[in-house]
């Protein structure tokens, strides 16, 4: 890359300092690149945030990490109430979590990513449920499944930039809990989960939508291995699943698609540990996965590189150690 040095700017005819006013004009012997986007976030974006978690213990915590360093998370702020098993999914700007446990609820939290501070209530989600799926690119936010305590199939949405209620986007295939989700700027993806109207209860099917337009979800392909209460994160192209259960055994399995084709999932590597119910946030990059069940209660905090395949490495602690946490970034795959 070439340097580029000024030792002084004058005007043209090098009385005085240039006046810069109005529209502003640049010619040199070489390309220039400026800087482009809302100042507030050049160089600021990479943080992950965790919202709640619990049981029997729950708790309104909300912690936050940067992702491209290594180290321990650090207090955000506090949920509106105390919320293990909501649905969270985030813009470059707001993060958003649904729902609640153990009473079904249709609340809907937000906080300024970029900031620390106390979550606000945002809006309705159509129905009240606890462990459902949210994903979102940096327009709308989606919200699909989940259970209250009966299992749903609806899915709806939200524009994140605007407070409001959710409405109907369309269906997931079958009523399904304990599902996870990831998304890249077009693509919404949508896997695993319990769902009672199937032989089996513990589902493997991988669905997608197309996150601007409203319709039912379709059918992708299917996870390594059938599990419920997973964890999901993507970047622009490629979509991960980690942990979960098979009712009851726990799982440190990690698969991983290609978000813009169709097809199976494809073995990625380990978690640290089998866990369940984490929550998971994502760069360009980096992939991270926290809390959760293994077999109690954790605090470990790890991660893997998206682009490349492999087994988790530890990455530090949240603030307290917990299940069904769920998590937001403002620079995952659906932002880009």
């Amino acid at each position: 890359m070439s340097e580029f040095r000024i030792d002084q700017i004058k005007s043209q005819d090098a009385s005085r300092g240039p006046d810069v006013a109005g529209i502003t004009t640049f010619t040199g012997t070489s390309g220039i690149v400026m800087p482009s986007g809302d100042t507030a976030y050049r160089g600021g974006r990479g943080r992950g945030v965790f919202g709640g978690g619990g049981f029997p213990t729950n708790y309104n915590i909300i912690d936050y990490v940067t992702i491209a360093t290594l180290g321990n998370a650090l207090d955000f702020g506090d949920l509106t109430t105390s919320s293990p098993l909501t649905a969270s999914c985030s813009s470059s700007i707001r993060g958003l979590w649904a729902g609640d446990f153990p009473s079904a609820s249709n609340k809907i939290d937000y906080v300024t990513i970029s900031s620390t501070g106390n979550a606000f209530d945002f809006g309705d989600r159509t129905v009240s449920m606890f462990n459902a799926a949210g994903l979102a690119n940096n327009t709308r936010g989606v919200f699909a499944g989940g259970a209250g305590p009966a299992q749903t199939d609806v899915i709806d949405f939200v524009t994140i930039a605007t407070l409001g209620n959710a409405t109907l986007f369309g269906n997931l295939s079958v009523a399904t809990s304990g599902l996870s989700a990831c998304a890249s700027s077009t693509r919404g993806i949508i896997g695993g989960g319990f769902s009672p109207q199937t032989s089996t209860d513990i589902e493997n099917t991988i669905n997608y939508i197309t996150i601007s337009t409203l319709g039912n979800a379709q059918n992708f392909g299917d996870l390594t291995q059938a599990r419920t209460n997973l964890t999901s994160l993507s970047n622009a192209t490629r979509g991960i699943f980690a942990g979960g259960n098979t009712d009851p055994t726990k799982v440190d399995t990690i698969d991983y698609i290609t978000i813009a084709s169709l097809g199976d999932a494809i073995d990625f590597g380990n978690l640290l540990s089998a866990v369940d119910t984490s929550a998971s946030v994502a760069s360009p990059l980096r992939g991270i996965v926290a809390g959760g069940l293994s077999p109690a209660e954790t605090d470990v905090i790890q991660y893997i590189t998206i682009s490349t395949t492999g087994n988790a490495v530890d990455f530090g602690d949240l603030t307290q150690a917990r299940h069904s946490p769920r998590g937001c970034s403002d620079s995952h795959g659906g932002l880009s």
